[in-house]
């Protein structure tokens, strides 16, 4: 899953993506209205945590602006120290999901993104393949009801490619969803994690595997080797 965080406080922006990346999620940050609504234009996000009290324009701006070019708007959480109740239900009018006030506990902050992603994807729901199971809501794969050791990152996959089996994955789609913009990715940083995901679902005794889609991409597919498709 990834996240855009629109805050203008450096330290409290600094807090919440170390916070979200060290508990799973791609994070994309930035400081202003205009650059959260040009992030938008070039990457798709699953929700959006966004700060009112913005140095270029009202947060209320971007939330009413966000993926006016799409089909849906990115989920939306607004994180802002205005109390008063007329703000409140403006920001729910013009379609926030959530309202969080200021000073707040991140954990609670975490568990909300959460609750509104499992609106808006249904994420609660067990995903599997053959017999590799994930939760969603503990971030867990099991095999046979053994419990896999996945890094974050493995596990991001993983969970990208059961939401999307029998499909194709883009690997272009990939490195956007599994990498904040922030972070330096090598040609084959998306090869890399796809071999070691391989690997550990096949030592696990995982009945899917990870099929490579020549110049395209990936998909997970119960029973199969993990071959090329011929180009």
């Amino acid at each position: 899953m990834k996240l855009l965080v629109v805050e203008d406080h450096p330290n409290l922006r600094s807090l919440l993506v170390d916070h979200l990346r060290h508990r799973g999620f791609a994070v994309d940050a930035v400081d202003t209205g205009q650059r959260a609504l040009a992030a938008q234009c070039v990457t798709r996000y699953d929700a959006m945590i966004l700060d009112l009290g913005l140095p270029d324009m009202d947060g209320q701006r971007v939330l009413e602006q966000r993926g006016a070019d799409r089909d849906r708007p990115i989920p939306c959480i607004i994180l802002t120290a205005r109390d008063a109740v007329e703000s409140r239900i403006a920001s729910l009018d013009a379609g926030a999901d959530d309202y969080v006030l200021k000073p707040f506990d991140v954990r609670e902050l975490e568990a909300r993104i959460r609750a509104v992603l499992r609106r808006a994807s249904n994420s609660s729901v067990t995903l599997s393949c053959g017999n590799l199971v994930f939760e969603p809501r503990a971030r867990q794969a099991s095999v046979d009801g053994k419990a896999l050791d996945l890094s974050r990152r493995e596990t991001m996959l993983l969970e990208e490619m059961l939401r999307t089996s029998p499909r194709i994955v883009v690997k272009e789609y990939l490195e956007e969803h599994l990498y904040a913009d922030s972070e330096s990715v090598t040609l084959n940083a998306i090869e890399a994690l796809v071999s070691r995901l391989r690997r550990k679902l096949a030592n696990g005794g995982a009945r899917a595997g990870i099929q490579t889609v020549r110049g395209i991409g990936y998909r997970l597919l119960p029973g199969r080797d993990e071959t090329d498709d011929p180009a």
